[in-house]
């Protein structure tokens, strides 16, 4: 009777510990879900931007707590387009804004914002990206705080663009408020693909100019990550690649683009022993649409190849593989021993070696007798015809840099908006192709309203590895102060004169550094000279004439061989950079931006120079 009760026993067990398990996990559901609210109460929603004017702002209505101000409310407060006239968002003064009434309200200070992000939105353009900032404010100051400024601006371009959020006059926040979220309205129509800078800066602006304001750099996304690689014609590669030998015969096998894509050809390049073998890929589509074989020749046995193949469109990215073409070995017959070739086979078979090896002789002599001659008589064209038969050949940049050097850029506004923006096309050019980190005062405009353009450029030739001064007619010439500047609409603007009125002290302050070097017998490499196309040498100021001198775009292999310390000729071989070649800046769009920009330019220089001569002629009349 024990026994039989004992399998009860454990059963009843078993059932009271699954109860109390049940009951455990009932009740842990029910914290949970009593819990949610509270933690919903204690993480602030984001703010976003109301649509209201500035009217209301400053009546401190209860549906303008937070809102963003239009343009023509900024204008129409200030008096004139603020963006037109300094070129980027500066802080607009909060005394024509808000303290018309009551000045104590611009008198405080309030630290920058903090914990800034970039959140991407819905953007129904395919071409194009669209962006939200949030952040939260500092708790330095926060009772003063009366709104923020986001100013977001592309690297090396010139799109700026600027939203004012501010608070009505009758709020005040307290220091729980530095953990809420604000945001900004969207940035639309930004080019995918690209690098851009934003800056939230708390308002009111002190007059001390520091942490005021947060910034942080981003790149938008590429077409590829925003629509999909089968969407995207310049992002398409092929992703399915295969290799087979069949003898010396290679046959590759890749994925066909798209239809929607409208790619039609292709093109592989093998490189291996610095050598190259291009190959022109068209296929029949009316056949397959969706993969396509082709044969690779000409190449040598025994040899590792790296091979690209990329669609046949600019700058297309290339997918990369390796092929290894195996050497054949000489079957062994079965029927018996080899057969011994007779007399009649033998005899003409040693002719032909002897009479190649008195060739082979011959060409030596020849060549050593050459060679004496160029050691006796240096002849340009010689070398020319050298170069032209020299092999092409992979150089990498010397590993010692760990990071790129740094280009600082000076330049003259007298020679007019063309001329500046050749100097910026320049600069994107320089930091996309030519390995270096571009400094120039158009791209850091934050910095220079800070320090002052004097300051900023002396700390920037002080930090820099190389200083380039682009010379023109206006970099020599002594100008009076320019009348009041004019927007669109005739309405007279203010004038920072960013650059206009420092380039000649600049110059001076670049001129006494290398008259300094010069005398203590330091290295004047760190400073270059150069002129575009439309310019002459006698536009290089005298104090600049000891450094070296470039002529642009021709020269620019030689000022990359300047930049990195890499020799473009040495025996043997020579330095080709297919990007930066004259023939080559042409085929990428940086390059072929930057030539228009140079022609703009020259022709806008003529003219002026025209008008000035037709002002300058003495009158018939008169004489």
């Amino acid at each position: 009777r024990q026994l039989s009760r004992r399998p009860w026993v454990f059963l009843q067990g078993l059932h009271s510990a699954r109860s109390s398990m049940w009951r455990a996990a009932l009740l842990w559901c029910q914290l949970s879900a009593l819990a949610q609210p509270l933690l919903a109460e204690g993480v602030p929603a984001a703010v976003t931007p109301q649509d209201c004017s500035l009217e209301c702002i400053l009546q401190g209505g209860p549906a303008c707590e937070y809102c963003r101000v239009t343009k023509d409310d900024i204008k129409k407060a200030l008096g004139f387009n603020s963006v037109q006239a300094f070129g980027g968002c500066i802080p607009w003064p909060c005394f024509q804004l808000l303290g018309d009434e009551d000045p104590k309200i611009c008198q405080h200070y309030v630290h920058a914002p903090t914990d800034v992000k970039v959140e991407f939105v819905r953007e129904p353009n395919p071409n194009s990206d669209a962006i939200v900032i949030s952040w939260k404010p500092s708790h330095y100051g926060i009772s003063f705080l009366r709104g923020f400024q986001v100013s977001l601006q592309a690297l090396g371009g010139f799109g700026v663009s600027c939203q004012l959020l501010l608070f009505h006059r009758n709020v005040s926040l307290s220091a729980s408020g530095a953990q809420t979220v604000y945001k900004s309205d969207p940035f639309t129509g930004l080019s995918l693909g690209s690098r851009y800078a934003v800056t939230v800066m708390a308002l009111p602006v002190p007059e001390k100019w520091e942490k005021f304001y947060h910034s942080e750099h981003f790149s938008t996304r590429t077409c590829a990550e925003k629509n999909g690689l089968e969407r995207c014609k310049h992002d398409w590669y092929p992703k399915h690649i295969e290799v087979q030998q069949d003898g010396l015969v290679i046959t590759v096998t890749f994925n066909l683009a798209p239809p929607n894509l409208g790619i039609r050809s292709y093109f592989c390049v093998c490189y291996a022993n610095g050598m190259k073998k291009y190959s022109d890929i068209t296929p029949n589509s009316s056949k397959n649409q969706t993969f396509y074989s082709y044969q690779l020749s000409g190449l040598e046995e025994e040899t590792n190849y790296t091979c690209e193949i990329a669609a046949n469109e600019m700058d297309a990215v290339r997918k990369t593989f390796t092929v290894y073409i195996r050497g054949l070995k000489a079957p062994v017959s079965s029927d018996g021993p080899p057969h011994t070739p007779s007399v009649s086979v033998a005899l003409p078979l040693c002719l032909a070696v002897v009479f190649v090896f008195g060739v082979l002789l011959t060409a030596v002599i020849f060549w050593k007798t050459r060679s004496y001659r160029k050691k006796l008589h240096l002849k340009p064209e010689l070398f020319r015809l050298y170069e032209n038969r020299t092999k092409e050949e992979v150089v990498s940049l010397p590993k010692a840099r760990l990071i790129p050097p740094r280009l600082l850029i000076c330049y003259s506004r007298y020679d007019g908006p063309a001329h500046v923006k050749a100097i910026m096309h320049l600069g994107t050019f320089i930091q996309q192709h030519m390995a270096t980190q571009v400094h120039l005062d158009l791209w850091e405009t934050l910095s220079v309203f800070e320090d002052g353009s004097v300051s900023w450029h002396c700390r920037q030739i002080q930090e820099c590895d190389f200083v380039l001064v682009i010379c023109s007619p206006g970099l020599r010439q002594r100008h009076e102060p320019a009348g009041p500047a004019k927007d669109d609409d005739g309405d007279e603007v203010a004038d920072l004169g960013l650059n206009s009125q420092s380039s000649e002290a600049v110059v001076h302050i670049i001129g006494e550094e290398v008259g300094r070097a010069k005398a203590r017998g330091q290295d004047l490499s760190k400073y270059m000279t150069a002129i575009f196309e439309y310019c002459e040498e006698t536009d290089i100021p005298t104090e600049l004439r000891l450094v070296s001198r470039y002529r642009l775009t021709s020269d620019l292999p030689l000022l990359f061989s300047h930049l990195h310390g890499v020799a473009l000729h040495r025996p043997g071989g020579y330095l080709k950079i297919n990007h930066i070649t004259e023939e080559g800046v042409s085929t990428v769009p940086s390059g072929a931006a930057l030539q228009w920009a140079i022609r703009e330019a020259g022709t806008a220089m003529r003219a002026k120079r025209a008008a000035h001569s037709e002002g300058t002629r003495p009158n018939p009349g008169n004489v």
